[in-house]
Formats: structure tokens, C-alpha cells, sequence
């Protein structure tokens, strides 16, 4: 099939391939089931057609079984659920030993974290399908996360054997509450955590200290479970388990040695073809250069074709507005072409739907009434969507994990299939195109945060204080030396010192788990409601809306068009209208600074670190004809001005000590953009943080330092502490960032050194040369260590 699929590609189109990678299929290696296997539930897998296990299920099923936390990295689609229900169906199931009170009490029962609603539905209904098939009726599964109505969620707390949630109910619903869930944490034997890569950075340090609090309060009734964790792609699965869980190390079983088998995999990077000029230009252009189409446009037409010769395909995008752009112009060529395919063959999955919506989508993916998705990463992860033949993703995703996870979607099961990576009009995807190397030779990252940092560690020990008092014991749990947190805590009047160690000082207004947000985000919704009928189309981010759905926007929800006529009290009021053109808002950055905490000075170069205000406005949009999204006319708007109050460091040098340094005036914007890039890039060194974690902004002529000056933020509201350890370790983070680019053997930047696969001016202007200058003149300057 995924031949075929190859050659629907290329059709008229090989002169856009640039690189064609093979992966060589891979033979099953089968294990057998362990003696302790719930006799019913192997005849549920057998019904699966599993009949027996592979090497890495058993593997990591029976060191779980054994009482050992474990970690299982193995590919996308290799059966990595069956380690986990395995062991805790045979658990819930198994025969108690004496008729003691207490043991029924403790009954075992197990929990499941994923980091999506939608990945724990999709867990749900193949876990149910199991149970039914394997004619077991007395485990109890069931989800229970914010959308779950006050009923079911008592009924889960009574009854249910098998919790399917994610780390933010944890942290805000169930451990605050924990004496009401008594039953299921006394019984806790399996802790899953599913998908643990997408834990990283601040959100990846909030879930480990969430982790550490289950752990902590499960341990107080009596229960010390063993946490099973999974991925598809991370590197060092063991240091990232150890580090999420706040165990030494030695104590996680990793599991990589995959035993399932894998249908050959062909991975295309693909340029987008020239764009069609005006006649005139067609004569003057090179045949060989010239503007290119969009990926959009590129992943539009490759997925019309797809769907069209039968093949059901996944489109990965890089925002909500492009899943619902490449839905509607594949819709559209198919209808121009008159495919033979139902008009609902394809759609477009983002958040923002309802969550009725949500999964009414994934099952009719699942069945194979819909031919393809669109969609933005919320399918990235495992929800299990077997047969599929092909994935387009428009545009490099942002890091080899996410690629990894996206390509693996393609020909699960052991079949063939197909992935094309089509590079965006953007300089790293251009060079990554070119330099196969450099995606096909690399490992992949390594899963980076840090539960340590004070600013998210604080208010995780005022909600485990409001759990259960904190004494001295708890310290190592924390990975904490000694207690000055705590103290820090309670003289700020979060925390009350007793006796009997540390407390929530419960004459505060607020709750403690209310003190942050694992998202770093907690803003509100706002509905999209169509004005004629009432109806919730569905939701935006606050912090998206005054850029998505200001009045005059155009606004698509699964290919229909609506103009909204008015925005106000986290409302937008919409229309459906035909209208012949897209909207695109205009908005302006600036970083200011609020107060200066403490500086230095190095010679010329002045450093800062302090509170900053990173202010975001929406200033007006335009309008874009379609399908070239030409613009023919652009219209002011007086939005509000939103603001990031966060914490980071800069650095300033005045504009003649730049021309001496061979920068000249017209170098220093390319320069200094440059410089910051690799800065946040290297950041991680010092900060174990992720570059997702972290902002920045470089200006020829900043109006607060009145010298070109170079930002590093956090992106958090209060900041996470990721700028500030940069400006305490400065020497040798600006040292390791110059050493970078110098060693680099590109000519005038690549994603190794100075692009940036979140920059949101396209990668420009980057001048390479001109960073090394400036960072060369910041390490001469530098004092000595």
C-alpha cells in the first residue's frame, strides 16, 4: 500500500524531492506471557489477534510485576499499553489471600496519567474493548479529568478500579481532596505515566513534583506503588525517569530493546514547487530559484491526492488556523478533481472543539469513515489510530522527538508507510531539507527539566504542606539539602513552622494549588458563539483571541467560514459568511524593563537581571485574497495590550565599542539576533531548562538601556528562574554559546547554531559572523573566572 502511497506522491512532483530516507522493516520478537498473566485477560489480547507478547511487553510487564518502577522507550505503535494493563488487570484480579477486612480494603487499583484528555479517551475505549472481549466484568475503568460531571467523578472516587486522567486533575482536584479518594490511593499498585517525553521543561518540572506528591501521599495510606512510564522518544530514559520521580539512581528498570516488528518506513523531505508569477517575471526567473509555494498549500494538494487514490493520511500543521486552512483547500481539490470520496472524507482536529466533537472525530478516524485529519500536535501523541498509510507534516515540527513521533503515526502495526516532511518558507527547514545528516545522524533530545527550580518547587511544597504536614523526611523527596525553601516559604507567610514541621498557613485567601498552574498559562476561555443561534462553536485561549477572533475576523471551524461581528466579555460573536479572502492580524513585541534586581558591569557591557514586562498588542489585520493570500487591504484596530510580567537578564554594548569590534551600524540587527538565538539555544546548559521555556528579544537601540541590547526571558508569568541562573553563570554561557557557533561548520547559520525553530520573524535577519564578533568582544571583556 505504502508504495502506492510513494508513488501518488512523487507524480509530477520528483523534482521536489530532495532526500528519500528508508528505515528497513524489522521482524517480531516474541516473548511468553508471564505465569502470574490473568488467564482472562490473555484471552483478551488473544482476541486481539496478540497471541503472544513481544520481548520488551514482557520485559518491562514483569519487572513492574517484580516491584521495580520502570521505564519502556520503544517506537510508536509497539504495544507499549500492554506493559501496563497487563500486570494491573492481573493485579485487581488476583485472588485475595485472607478474608481480612483490611485487605479487601485494599483492593489494588491503579491510575493513569496522560498529558492529554484526548489520549486517556482513546486508552479508555481500548482498555474497554479488552475487558469486554476477555469477558471480565469486575474491573472498573474509567476517566475522570475537568470535563468529567460532579456524578461520574463520585462514582470513580467509590468505585472505580482503574483511573484514566492527566497530571492537572491530580494536582488540582484529587490529591487537595485526597481523604476522599482514600480507597483508590490505599489500594495504589500501578502508577502509568503515559507519553513521559512530552513532560519537559517547566511543565515537566511541575508534573514531577505532582508525581512526588502522589507518591508522597499514597505512601501515608499505606500503598507504595510502582510507576510504569512510557514513550516513544526520548533519549536517556533512565536519568529522565530518576529525575521525574526524585529516585536515586539504579532504581528504574529502563526497557529500549524493542521486540516489535516494523513495516519498512520511507521518509521523504520535500521542497515545495516554485510559486506561479506573473508572466513577465516567469521570463526573467532562474529555473532553478524563486519564491516557493507555501507548505500549506503544498500539504493541501499531496493530501488531496492521497485521499483521492484511498489512502488514509494524517497532515500535521503548526497551528490551529492551518488545520482548518488545509481541511478546507483539500476538500475543495478533491471536489474540483471529482474524487470519489464522501464529502466528510476529510476534516480538521485542533483544540478549540468541543470535546464531544473531539473524540466523535477520533472514532470515525479509528473506523475509517474519514480519510484524513489535519491536525495541529494534539495527534502526536499515542492515541491509537491503527492503518494508517501516510503523514504530511507541513513545516520542521520544532525538535527530533516531535518528528520521531509524527513519522511514527505512519504504517503502525508492523505495515509499511510513508512521511513527508515539507519545508516551510523558513531558513532551518530549507537547510534541514539539504542537511538529511542532521535529522537522520543525531540522537534525539534529551527530555530537560528541573524540579529544583524554587519558583516552580515553591508552591508545589505549599500544596504537599496543605496535603500533609512536611517534616525533615520529606526533604529528599523534594531533592531538597536542607530546608531553606521551606524557610523561605514560611517567612513569606505561605507556610507555618511547627514542632511537627511545616504547614499551610490556612488564613490565606487562596488555595494552594491555585498558587500556579502546571501550563504555565491559566487563562481563560473565550466562547465562540454564533449570534444567530446561541450555539458554542467551540474555544479560544484568551491569549490567542485578540489575534484569532477580533471583530473582522475570519474564522473557520471545520470548513465553514464565519466573519465575527463583535468581541467583548470573553465572548466572540460570530456569522457564517462566504466571503473570498482570509484575515491575518498585525501585532508588535516589546520588552520593558520594570526594575533592575542587580547588575554588573564587564568592561563596556553592561548585565542586568531583574522583573520585565513583555508587552504583546494586536494593532490591526489584514486582509489576504485567496488561495495566494495576496493582501488587498489592512484595517487598524485598538486592541488592549497584554502583558507577560516575567524575569530575565540582558545584556547592552554601546554602538561605537560595536564598531570597533568590526560590527558595523548596519550589521548590529542581524548580529544581535543572531547572538540571542544561540543564547536561548544554550541556555539549557546552565539552566536545564527548554528552549520552549524561554524568550527573547534583540534591538539595535533598546529605549530602556539606550544601547543595542540583547533580552533573555522566561516565558512564564513570574518567571521560572531560567534567566536568572544565565546571568549568574554569564562567563561561561556566553563562552559555550561563542564556542558553539565557532565550531559550527556551516557558513552562515543552521539550526545548529544561530536559526531557531521558534523565531517569529522567519529566521531574519541572522548574521553569523557578525554574532561571533559580538560574543567575541563579550568573552575578551569577560572577567576571569
Amino acid at each position: 500500500m505504502t508504495s502506492a502511497a510513494v508513488e501518488v506522491v512523487l507524480a509530477g512532483r520528483a523534482d521536489r524531492l530532495v532526500h528519500l530516507h528508508q528505515i528497513p522493516a524489522r521482524p517480531a520478537r516474541h516473548g511468553t506471557w508471564p505465569t502470574w498473566s490473568d488467564p482472562q485477560m490473555v484471552a483478551a489480547y488473544a482476541a486481539h489477534g496478540v497471541h503472544h507478547p513481544w520481548t520488551h511487553q514482557v520485559e518491562a510487564a514483569h519487572a513492574a510485576w517484580e516491584g521495580k518502577h520502570v521505564v519502556l522507550a520503544t517506537t510508536t505503535g509497539s504495544g507499549k499499553s500492554l506493559a501496563a494493563w497487563l500486570p494491573a488487570v492481573s493485579a485487581i484480579r488476583a485472588p485475595v489471600s485472607t478474608g481480612r477486612i483490611s485487605q479487601l480494603r485494599r483492593r489494588p487499583t491503579a491510575l493513569y496519567l496522560s498529558p492529554t484528555k484526548a489520549l486517556a479517551a482513546d486508552q479508555l475505549h481500548a482498555l474497554s474493548g479488552l475487558l469486554t472481549d476477555g469477558g471480565i466484568a469486575d474491573v472498573r475503568a474509567v476517566t475522570c479529568d475537568g470535563d468529567t460531571p460532579l456524578l461520574e467523578r463520585d462514582w470513580a472516587r467509590d468505585y472505580a478500579d482503574i483511573v484514566l486522567t492527566n497530571p492537572d486533575f491530580l494536582h488540582f482536584a484529587m490529591l487537595g481532596a485526597h481523604r476522599r479518594w482514600d480507597r483508590l490511593l490505599r489500594g495504589l499498585r500501578f502508577i502509568v505515566v503515559d507519553e513521559c517525553h512530552a513532560y519537559r521543561g517547566v511543565f515537566g518540572a511541575h508534573v514531577s513534583l505532582v508525581l512526588r506528591r502522589l507518591l508522597r501521599i499514597a505512601s501515608r495510606y499505606g500503598a507504595e506503588p510502582q510507576v510504569i512510564m512510557t514513550s516513544a522518544t526520548t533519549g536517556d530514559p533512565a536519568a529522565t525517569a530518576e529525575r521525574m520521580l526524585g529516585v536515586e539512581a539504579g532504581r528504574i528498570h529502563a526497557v529500549v530493546d524493542d521486540g516489535a516488528p516494523s513495516g519498512r518506513r520511507t521518509i521523504a523531505l520535500w521542497q515545495p514547487a516554485l510559486a506561479q508569477l506573473p508572466w513577465s517575471e516567469e521570463q526573467e526567473k532562474d529555473d532553478d530559484e524563486g519564491p516557493r509555494r507555501s507548505a500549506l498549500a503544498e500539504v493541501s494538494e499531496l493530501l488531496a491526492d492521497l485521499v483521492g487514490a484511498g489512502h488514509r493520511t494524517l497532515a500535521f500543521v503548526r497551528s490551529r488556523l492551518a488545520t482548518e486552512v488545509v481541511a478546507q483547500h483539500t476538500q475543495e481539490q478533491l471536489h474540483l478533481v471529482g474524487a470519489h470520496v464522501g464529502p466528510g472524507a476529510v476534516a480538521a482536529y485542533r483544540g478549540g472543539y468541543l470535546p464531544e466533537e473531539r473524540r466523535d472525530l477520533e472514532q470515525r478516524l479509528r473506523t475509517g469513515d474519514l480519510l484524513a485529519l489535519a491536525t495541529t500536535n494534539a495527534l502526536e501523541l499515542g492515541v491509537d489510530i491503527a492503518g494508517l498509510d501516510a503523514v504530511l507534516i507541513a513545516g520542521w515540527p520544532g525538535t527530533r522527538v516531535s518528528m520521531w513521533q509524527q513519522v511514527g503515526r505512519a504504517g503502525r502495526a508492523g505495515a509499511e508507510g510513508l512521511a513527508v516532511l515539507v519545508a516551510s518558507n523558513n531558513p532551518l527547514d530549507n537547510y534541514l531539507v539539504h542537511h538529511p545528516e542532521a535529522i537522520f545522524e543525531a540522537d534525539v533530545e534529551v527530555t530537560t527539566f528541573d524540579p529544583t527550580n524554587p519558583y516552580v518547587l515553591g508552591p508545589h511544597l505549599c500544596a504537599a504542606a496543605a496535603e500533609a504536614p512536611l517534616t525533615p523526611e520529606d526533604l529528599p523527596r523534594f531533592s531538597l539539602n536542607d530546608t531553606a525553601v521551606l524557610d523561605a516559604l514560611t517567612a513569606r507567610g505561605l507556610l507555618r513552622r511547627r514542632a511537627g514541621g511545616w504547614y499551610w498557613n490556612y488564613d490565606r485567601p487562596e488555595r494552594p494549588a491555585d498558587l500556579t498552574d502546571l501550563r504555565g498559562g491559566g487563562s481563560a476561555q473565550v466562547q465562540v458563539v454564533e449570534a444567530d443561534t446561541g450555539r458554542v462553536l467551540g474555544t479560544v485561549d484568551e491569549t490567542r483571541a485578540d489575534a484569532s477572533v477580533h471583530t473582522g475576523a475570519i474564522y473557520i471551524h471545520q470548513g465553514r467560514t464565519f466573519r465575527v461581528e463583535a468581541f467583548a466579555d470573553d465572548v466572540a460573536l460570530v456569522v457564517e459568511a462566504d466571503v473570498p479572502y482570509r484575515t491575518r492580524a498585525r501585532t508588535d513585541k516589546e520588552v520593558r524593563v520594570v526594575s533592575t534586581r542587580t547588575s554588573r558591569t564587564w568592561g563596556p557591557v553592561t548585565w542586568g537581571f531583574g522583573d520585565l514586562e513583555v508587552a504583546f498588542r494586536v494593532t490591526g489585520y489584514d486582509r489576504r485574497r485567496l488561495p495566494g493570500m495576496e493582501i488587498v487591504g489592512s484595517y487598524p484596530l485598538e486592541m488592549p495590550e497584554r502583558t507577560l510580567a516575567t524575569t530575565g537578564c540582558w545584556w547592552s554594548v554601546p554602538e561605537d565599542v560595536l564598531t570597533e569590534a568590526g560590527v558595523g551600524p548596519g550589521e548590529v540587527p542581524g548580529a544581535l539576533h543572531a547572538a540571542e538565538h544561540a543564547a536561548i539555544g544554550l541556555l539549557g546548559l546552565i539552566a536545564t531548562c527548554d528552549r520552549w521555556d524561554i524568550g527573547g528579544l534583540s534591538a539595535a537601540l533598546h529605549a530602556d538601556t539606550f544601547a543595542p541590547t540583547v533580552f533573555v526571558y522566561d516565558g512564564l508569568p513570574g518567571g521560572a528562574g531560567f534567566a536568572q541562573r544565565g546571568f549568574e553563570a554569564a562567563r561561561t554561557w556566553i563562552s559555550a554559546t561563542r564556542d558553539t557557533i565557532a565550531h559550527c561548520p556551516c557558513a552562515t547559520g543552521c539550526p545548529s547554531c544561530v536559526q531557531s525553530p521558534k523565531c517569529g520573524n522567519n529566521n531574519s535577519p541572522l548574521d553569523k559572523a557578525g554574532a561571533l564578533r559580538v560574543l567575541g568582544l563579550l568573552c575578551e571583556v569577560a572577567p576571569a573566572p
